[in-house]
């Protein structure tokens, strides 16, 4: 695909603003408008609805057989797709890395998302509203920061740009937890999501480049399947140790995970000048 960092960025960018919207409007409903909470999941059926039929209009051709007929496999290549991809290096290896370092990747964005407000309001003592306003200002940042570094991180390369951003995230994470004033929080996070923001779609470019042709959809399913189980892993495992030691254990979970998915990222093959 031309331009696969801006247009993938560009559309991921639309997960985090309905992230942003969402929240502020079902509040606005419940609290303004004073309706009854479930009426917020109306809506949503509406949507749901709306995307199955658009999803199927835009996709109803693009069949398996067209696939197949579309990446030929040799003699040497047969058996399951599936198979190849997570068992055969080098496919394998880059599969696995991907997929590890998108399950931690989605318990990060996930975990944070989820658990922002209540560790403002517990720790950095915020009013309620203040502090579901850092929750918007981190969905914000992931919105803008897919939008405005889809454009940079083809300049530099997903592997490099990626190796710089997470950093960047970590530094901010480290802000977040250390200094403990509200404002300086909230500022932090967002910046967080900013540079968050670039990295799935970044990675589905890099998989896609790493991976021989034939494996794209087996392989690069594959991942990011077991990437999104992150988004319920984590967010429960901050959940039960918070029930014992409080919410101030997202902090060093959060810390952690960026650590652990920076050497995977890190354990990827180099992506060729050509490839990028």
């Amino acid at each position: 695909m031309a331009n696969a960092n801006e247009v993938l960025g560009f559309l991921h960018a639309f997960y985090g603003l309905g992230a942003t919207i969402a929240p502020l409007v079902a509040t606005t409903m419940i609290t303004k408008g004073g309706l009854p909470w479930y009426t917020w999941y109306y809506i949503m059926v509406g949507a749901a609805m709306i995307e199955l039929a658009t999803s199927l209009h835009a996709f109803w051709g693009a069949t398996a057989k067209v696939f197949r007929d579309a990446h030929p496999r040799t003699s040497d290549e047969s058996g399951s797709r599936l198979k190849e991809a997570m068992g055969k290096l080098p496919a394998a290896r880059v599969t696995w890395l991907c997929a590890l370092f998108l399950l931690g990747y989605v318990g990060i964005e996930v975990a944070l998302g989820g658990w922002i407000v209540e560790f403002m309001i517990r720790v950095r003592h915020g009013a309620a509203f203040a502090s579901g306003m850092t929750a918007t200002g981190f969905w914000l940042g992931i919105t803008v920061g897919r939008v405005v570094l889809g454009f940079v991180t083809p300049r530099i390369g997903e592997k490099l740009a990626i190796a710089i951003y997470l950093p960047l995230a970590l530094a901010l994470q480290l802000l977040f937890w250390l200094v403990p004033q509200f404002y300086v929080s909230a500022v932090a996070v967002s910046l967080q999501g900013f540079f968050l923001g670039p990295m799935f779609p970044a990675a589905m470019v890099a998989c896609t480049k790493l991976l021989p042709k034939h494996l794209h959809v087996s392989g690069i399913g594959f991942a990011a399947a077991f990437g999104g189980s992150g988004g319920a892993i984590f967010p429960f495992a901050v959940g039960a140790i918070a029930q014992k030691a409080g919410v101030q254990v997202l902090q060093p979970v959060v810390v952690a995970l960026l650590v652990v998915i920076w050497g995977l990222w890190m354990g990827l093959p180099r992506i060729g000048r050509k490839r990028e």
